[in-house]
This record gives structure tokens, C-alpha cells and sequence, in this order.
């Protein structure tokens, strides 16, 4: 009799699940390898850097800091700051890994550790397996790494006027990330408008235009997160009253 994780452990539920991650990523991959293109970077370099950096956030402020010359440092530490969240989404999804899931596999999958696949993961029901995990990233992969290809192609091909207005793409990605979010919570809102205020003041101040755009980076995400821990701290889950427990009991 198969145990409740062999039921589960299929490559191809894994596929199935993953196939709207991966229809989600092709546009968004193809708007990055648009931007990448644009911003002075070859099909090469664009593709290389989808390949072993699945990361939309921190592939876009990557493309600048490269372009511009920024030293590796300033480059390693951006990536740093704004993909640290992977970590703690690995450590949270560690506690899901069937028994099946060996060292090599859970290195393989905190590499494709999305928002997206720890969203699908994190919501199945039990453990998962390492036929599953593989099956669930599978797709998202070849998708983030073709809309790369594919919009790297095409920003050597269309119009400049279209590149333009489909490098628009992968900004109207992230409003439309944090739009819903922003709407239902006044603290994502306050934090999302002083990052707002911060960039801008990186952008338009003179007294900030000499720092580069991986110092900004860096300091309007680490300034956001201290606004939102001193503001709007995470309450922690008050204790019941012993009578109260006792009287549910009843």
C-alpha cells in the first residue's frame, strides 16, 4: 500500500502544477529580455543571466549596476539585500520535503525556490516528494528561460518604439504585485510609498545622483524595511485567558 507522500510524489502532478507558473513567466522573462537588450546588454548575457539567476526583482536591478560598470561587490551585495526573502521561503518549505528528498535535491530546489513554486508547494497537503519538487520547477525554468531568449530576439528585431513600450511590461509587473496588496493593508501601502519617496529622492536630488543605482538600491530597501519594523511591527499572538480555554473545553 502506497504511503500518503508516493501518491503525491508524481513528476507529473508536479508538471501540471507548475505549467501556470509557467505561463505566467513567459511574458514577464520575455519583457526582462526586452529591458536587458535595450539596456546595452547581447542575447548571450541576457539568457546566461535567466539561466542561473531566476529572480525577476533582482535580475532588473541587476541589468543596471552590470551596464554600468558598478564593481562586483555592490552587484553581490544588491542581490543579497533583495533576494534574501529566498532564504527564509527555503527554511519554510524544508519542513514540507518528504523523506525522498536528499541533500542534492533540496540545493536543486532552493535554486527555483520562487515565490510562485513555494506558494504551489506550501499549499499541497502533507509532504512532498522529490519527483514532485522536480516536476513543479521543471517548467517554470525552460518558461523564464525562453521568454528571456525570445524578448532578447525580438528587442534586435522590432521597432525601437515597441521595445520601448513593452520594456513597460516587467514595471507593470510589480505594480500589479503590490497594487492588491497595498489596497487591503495600510502598513504595505505606507512602507510601498516611502520606497516610492526614497527612489525619488535618489533620482532627483542632486546631492544623490552621483550614487549608483546599486547604493540606492540597497539603501531604499534596507530604510523601508527598519521604517516598517519601527511603525508597523508584526503583533505578537496574545495568550488566551486560562478560563476562556477552560470554558471552550466545556
Amino acid at each position: 500500500m502506497k504511503t500518503d507522500i508516493d501518491r503525491k510524489d508524481s513528476f507529473f502532478f508536479g508538471l501540471r502544477d507548475g505549467l501556470p507558473i509557467f505561463l505566467g513567466y513567459v511574458p514577464v522573462s520575455f519583457a526582462f529580455g526586452i529591458f536587458a537588450v535595450g539596456s546595452g546588454l547581447s542575447i548571450l548575457q541576457s539568457l546566461v543571466i535567466s539561466l542561473v539567476n531566476v529572480t525577476s526583482a533582482g535580475q532588473l536591478a541587476a541589468v543596471p549596476i552590470i551596464t554600468g560598470g558598478a564593481p562586483l561587490m555592490e552587484l553581490a551585495l544588491s542581490q543579497l539585500v533583495i533576494n534574501s526573502r529566498y532564504s527564509l521561503m527555503s527554511i519554510s518549505l524544508a519542513q514540507k520535503l518528504g523523506s525522498n528528498v536528499r541533500l542534492f535535491d533540496r540545493f536543486v530546489i532552493s535554486f527555483m525556490n520562487t515565490d510562485e513554486v513555494f506558494a504551489v508547494a506550501s499549499g499541497r497537503a502533507g509532504f512532498v516528494g522529490r519527483h514532485y519538487m522536480y516536476g513543479l520547477i521543471f517548467l517554470p525554468y525552460i518558461g523564464w528561460a525562453a521568454g528571456t531568449f525570445l524578448g532578447a530576439v525580438a528587442g534586435n528585431i522590432l521597432p525601437g518604439r515597441i521595445i520601448n513600450a513593452l520594456g513597460i511590461a516587467i514595471y507593470g509587473m510589480f505594480i500589479a504585485i503590490i497594487a492588491p496588496a497595498a489596497k487591503k493593508s495600510i502598513p504595505v501601502l505606507a512602507v510601498v510609498l516611502f520606497a516610492t519617496f526614497l527612489s525619488c529622492l535618489f533620482k532627483f536630488l542632486p546631492v544623490f545622483k552621483e550614487i549608483s543605482s546599486g547604493l540606492a538600491i540597497i539603501a531604499c530597501t534596507c530604510a523601508a524595511g527598519i521604517f516598517a519594523a519601527l511603525f508597523f511591527p508584526l503583533q505578537e499572538p496574545q495568550e488566551r485567558n486560562p478560563a476562556e480555554k477552560t470554558q471552550e473545553v466545556r
